[in-house]
């Protein structure tokens, strides 16, 4: 266990406390709100180390006490047995984590192979994180969307906020980061008229939201482009130029959005994906980890390339990167999902602890 580690963070911890004790930051809530999210990661670190000070004060002076009256030597053992499990605690949580794991995200999905089939696969997915969210109280915006023929969705772009500050700095990254890839579907297509079986494939990109303060942007690498909108969305559509293209030159990064009826809409929401983008870019340049675990999301919707399998015929969901298997699916799919991301988030922490950071994603 680090004890200048520990000495550090408890220090930034009760720096953030006096930050949130003072007025003045409420006045700007966007840092408010980045303190409030420092500071509840922070709060378990904080709880834990009180916890095993508190114990190892006490474990002396039940030995004070038992040296000279035998009687105590009981309360001796019983608080040391509590030490090895509060200091494994400690030890966890100085365990250097995701420094997204309190952003909301933007969730991306795409349909791949196995056309129309595909793309009411992407709308099932789409529903199935939607409804993950409106169990765990979480927001959802759809930021854009192309919707197909019969009722699915080509591409959408899907946020996912908390409400407030996360407990314990545990944010929708923390849980939704694992879903990123390609995720593959067997089941007999509405369209099969054999009642075969079809294999097809969505990919999912998660991208932790990006603030303004983590983006610097120049509006002149932006190529901003207005078009025609087309699919629902009013009278307006296929009327006006509403719709939104912007180009960030230097990366090629392009974002469309034409979900909302006027222009200024739909660039505040292009620009948002544009910041997420951005983000996932820096953060591969800066940490060659974070470049291994971006690879391991979207490079090709292809179906060899699968992260996940849902075998309807069986009601199978199977997450092949930690060998997980239940035959859950109709629950998995409404929205039913911490199943599987309990599984990979205790696979992640064995891994942190065994200090190898890559989940088994070999």
């Amino acid at each position: 266990m680090s004890s200048e580690r520990l000495a550090a963070l408890l220090d930034e911890y009760a720096d953030l406390e006096k930050r949130l004790a003072d007025p003045a930051i409420h006045a700007d809530q966007g840092t408010a709100r980045r303190v409030g999210r420092r500071y509840a990661e922070l709060v378990p670190l904080h709880k834990a180390a009180g916890e095993l000070a508190q114990a190892r004060a006490d474990l002396a002076a039940a030995r004070e006490l038992a040296a000279e009256d035998p009687s105590f030597a009981a309360e001796v053992d019983s608080i040391a047995v509590t030490l090895p499990t509060l200091e494994e605690r400690l030890a966890e949580l100085l365990i250097p984590r995701d420094p997204h794991d309190a952003k909301d995200v933007i969730v991306e999905i795409k349909a791949g192979e196995g056309g129309e089939e595909s793309a009411l696969f992407a709308g099932d997915l789409l529903r199935m994180y939607t409804r993950y969210a409106e169990r765990r109280g979480w927001l959802t915006e759809v930021l854009d969307a192309q919707d197909s023929d019969l009722g699915g969705v080509k591409d959408v772009s899907l946020a996912i906020k908390t409400k407030g500050v996360p407990e314990g700095g545990n944010g929708v990254w923390s849980r939704l980061k694992w879903e990123g890839g390609v995720h593959r579907v067997q089941r007999v297509p509405v369209t099969e008229s054999q009642g075969r079986i079809h294999t097809s494939a969505a990919g999912v990109l998660v991208l932790p939201e990006a603030e303004e303060v983590d983006v610097t942007i120049d509006p002149n690498e932006l190529r901003i482009d207005v078009f025609r909108s087309s699919g629902p969305g009013g009278q307006s559509v296929n009327t006006t130029d509403s719709a939104v293209r912007i180009t960030h030159v230097p990366t090629g990064i392009v974002v469309s959005c034409q979900n909302e009826k006027s222009q200024l809409q739909n660039r505040e929401q292009a620009m948002r994906i544009l910041r997420a983008r951005l983000l996932a870019v820096a953060q591969e340049q800066a940490d060659a980890a974070a470049s291994d675990a971006r690879k391991a999301q979207v490079r090709t919707v292809d179906r060899s390339e699968r992260i996940r399998t849902y075998n309807f015929p069986q009601n199978r969901i199977t997450d092949h990167r930690i060998g997980y298997t239940a035959y859950n699916l109709d629950l998995a799919l409404a929205g039913e999902l911490d199943g599987v991301l309990d599984a990979l988030t205790e696979a992640d922490r064995a891994a942190r602890l065994a200090g190898d950071p890559e989940l088994g994603r070999r």
